[in-house]
């Protein structure tokens, strides 16, 4: 699995749990429906991945319209296709109680229709074309891309402006949306193993509401949403100047400017969204519960600890931290309990990127003969074991060397992630510029894993990693009713 794209910011609700993190952070619309052949990067073995990760700069320029709507571009003329990537600053977090789910609901209704496309056109547009799209949901942001061919990058800049400038909001769109959000729940969420749990995770880290709620929202709230709910958001939030644009590939930077401002230079300025306060006192809301799972057939723990924002130092530290107890069968957790122990069936380990504080999570599924406490404390005792001793020097450089390797290699999710491409480098432009203000950091961050020290991962255990900051779930599964015939 790309560890990045268990990461929230690399977000595909369509794996299991076992492949992806809780989904309370955010949804892959239904909208993903990749037709024709992507762009295949061919790397020789014999290239130094670490040469490579440490020379590599992506070169990019800027502007800003009148209206606001923030513009990158990055050229790479090493394959004819161009991606076009729009972010918007608006995410759960943004959401107010009763009204949960809106930013999610948004994406679907983004598919809708708009003054010159008509209902699901824009699928038709981008395929027939021989180009592929997607949409995600994050609790920080929402992002719509297009990837095609490049002599199609005004057909995709045209498509995306309308949908910005005169989205098409009906009774009957809202009403045929919110109906296809409530199926995504329902199909993804409250009939999986596992799941319906594991969305109480975030309640049981976070005090703030705006972080501990699910992005996937309620039914309750989905059923409450009003055609002027639906227009006052869209207004409020999807703007130009409070969006970022990013067009990377093969393009000449002054043609793709003019046709920037062709496109977008006349979409009105909104008033400026409400500032949201995401900040957290130490220590999680909840520390221990207990749930049962109707899906279930094997009972599981997941614990979870609150981190710091992405782009603190300490961050770093337990990101790699965490690949270092989870990743793959060498890491130290599944060692220690599908291993040496013989307690668990399965490990599964997660970060999750915000502005605001994040957490990190440990999933494992585990024989039904074992107490869940147990399993608990072998966890526990591993981490107090880095706290005591700290990580091997040899554990350190194979998770920097996973962290490089995942940014660069193609795999499942390769045009997403891999910044070999251009859809990858549109993609971690636009989520530096929104996470960090600044694109250029997508040339530094590979500098801020080089710079932990197996001494910043102790320091980093020995903060965060403690009892008051621990929530541990029990997942038992749900013992059948009994039918008592009536007498």
């Amino acid at each position: 699995m790309d560890r990045r794209a268990a990461r929230a910011s690399r977000p595909s609700l369509s794996c299991s749990p076992f492949e992806n993190r809780f989904p309370a952070k955010y949804t892959n619309a239904t909208v993903k429906r990749f037709v024709g052949t992507t762009v295949l990067i061919v790397v020789t073995a014999l290239v130094s991945l670490a040469a490579v990760s440490q020379s590599l700069t992506i070169s990019f320029t800027q502007f800003k319209l009148d209206n606001g709507l923030r513009v990158i571009l990055s050229v790479d003329h090493s394959a004819p296709v161009v991606a076009v990537a729009v972010y918007y600053d608006v995410g759960s977090r943004n959401e107010t109680k009763g009204r949960s789910g809106f930013a999610h609901l948004f994406e679907h209704m983004m598919f809708q229709g708009s003054r010159n496309i008509k209902k699901a056109e824009h699928f038709k547009f981008v395929e027939s074309n021989g180009g592929v799209m997607n949409a995600t949901t994050h609790a920080d942001y929402t992002n719509y891309y297009d990837f095609l061919p490049s002599n199609q990058l005004a057909l995709a800049l045209w498509l995306e402006s309308d949908r910005m400038r005169s989205l098409r909001i009906t009774p009957a769109n809202l009403k045929n949306q919110r109906e296809a959000v409530k199926e995504e729940k329902r199909l993804s969420y409250d009939n999986q193993a596992y799941w319906p749990a594991l969305l109480k995770m975030d309640e049981m880290v976070f005090r703030n509401w705006a972080n501990a709620h699910p992005t996937i929202g309620s039914m309750e709230d989905l059923d409450a949403a009003t055609v002027a709910d639906v227009s006052k958001f869209f207004a409020t939030y999807y703007a130009p100047n409070n969006a970022v644009l990013v067009i990377s590939g093969d393009i000449d930077p002054s043609e793709t400017e003019a046709l920037v401002r062709r496109y977008f230079g006349s979409i009105p300025r909104h008033d400026a969204p409400p500032k949201v306060d995401v900040s957290e006192t130490f220590g999680v809301a909840r520390r221990s519960a207990v749930m049962d799972d109707a899906q279930a057939k094997t009972p599981a723990i997941a614990m979870a600890w609150k981190i710091p924002a992405r782009s603190s130092r300490d961050f770093y530290a337990i990101d790699l931290l965490e690949s270092i107890l989870c990743d793959g069968a060498s890491g130290r957790l599944y060692q220690r309990l599908v291993k040496d122990k013989a307690v668990s069936l399965e490990v599964q380990g997660s970060m999750e990127e915000r502005r605001g504080p994040g957490q990190m999570s440990v999933l494992t599924i585990h024989k039904p003969e074992v107490k869940s406490e147990d399993v608990q404390s072998i966890i526990e005792a591993e981490i107090e074991r880095i706290k005591n001793e700290g990580v091997g020097a040899d554990e350190l450089a194979k998770a920097k060397n996973q962290y490089r390797l995942s940014r660069f290699s193609t795999g499942s999710e390769g045009e997403y992630s891999s910044l070999q491409t251009s859809l990858g480098r549109a993609m971690a432009l636009g989520e530096s510029a929104m996470f960090d203000g600044d694109p250029s950091f997508i040339n530094t961050e590979m500098e801020r894993y080089e710079s932990v020290t197996v001494e910043n991962i102790r320091d980093a255990a020995r903060k965060y990693f403690v009892a008051d900051n621990t929530a541990v779930l029990f997942i038992r599964p749900a013992r059948p009713k009994t039918d008592t015939g009536g007498r």
